[in-house]
């Protein structure tokens, strides 16, 4: 009996342990600052998942309207249109333009100690699709951008 009770209980304790990993896979954090970076360069998207969740986080002190920050993504072809385009809709739109096909995800712009989060389907990538993540601020798609991967 107690060696049956001992097994049950590592059971469980293994399923609970489990269960933050597996749902820790289909999301990711990202940092911005107030020197125009990104901590990561690189994101890959376990095929796995059906949704995936950014959650982006301004480690930074400034404003946003000075150093705000999104994360957006696009097929890596669209990058360029899509920052070009999201400067004419502005701040208020999260320099993003409004029903941009283009866009497969965004989060709004943020400053210094704010964060964000998108979450999108997976069915939206293909695996032999090239995809870049973004800050659309004006002039900061140069270097705030990384590679996006569907993960097999």
């Amino acid at each position: 009996m107690k060696m049956k009770a001992g097994r049950t209980a590592i059971m469980l304790l293994a399923m609970l342990c489990a269960g933050p990993a597996v749902a820790a896979q289909c999301e990711l954090e990202i940092e911005s600052n107030d020197a125009m970076q990104f901590n990561k360069t690189s994101m890959a998207v376990p095929a796995s998942c059906k949704q995936f969740t950014v959650k982006l986080k301004h480690v930074g002190k400034l404003a946003k309207a000075m150093m705000g920050h999104n994360w957006v993504l696009s097929k890596t072809s669209d990058m360029q249109a899509v920052v070009a385009d999201g400067i004419s809709a502005g701040l208020d739109k999260d320099y993003v333009k409004p029903g941009d096909a283009r866009v497969i995800a965004h989060t709004k712009v943020i400053g210094g100690g704010e964060s964000d989060s998108v979450t999108f389907a997976t069915s939206k990538l293909k695996a032999d699709e090239a995809y870049t993540f973004f800050c659309s601020f004006p002039g900061h798609a140069a270097i705030m951008k990384g590679m996006l991967t569907l993960a097999k």
